[in-house]
């Protein structure tokens, strides 16, 4: 049995683009699928300085695009990875 539970898709999805939520209830995670920035927007991600962490993105990491209209689906997602009834 796979422990995602989807939350939801990209209402203005088309074929070829799914931006996507998920909650992995094993692990307790917020999942997502979403669109690659353009290489702009990542050297802005890798160069923006947080304190306490390196600048740069970790190779098993990677900075993703979520349309806005995506917001209630990422609230739902937080909801239910804090609820213990779904575990």
């Amino acid at each position: 049995m796979s422990s995602l539970l989807f939350i939801g898709i990209d209402p203005n999805t088309g074929d070829k683009q799914s931006p996507t939520v998920w909650v992995d209830q094993d692990k307790q995670e917020l999942v997502f699928q979403g669109w690659k920035p353009g290489p702009e927007l990542e050297a802005q991600c890798a160069a923006f300085e947080v304190p306490g962490h390196a600048k740069g993105i970790p190779d098993n990491e990677a900075v993703i695009r979520i349309p806005a209209r995506m917001v209630h689906m990422i609230r739902e997602a937080c909801d239910a990875v804090e609820r213990t009834d779904i575990r």
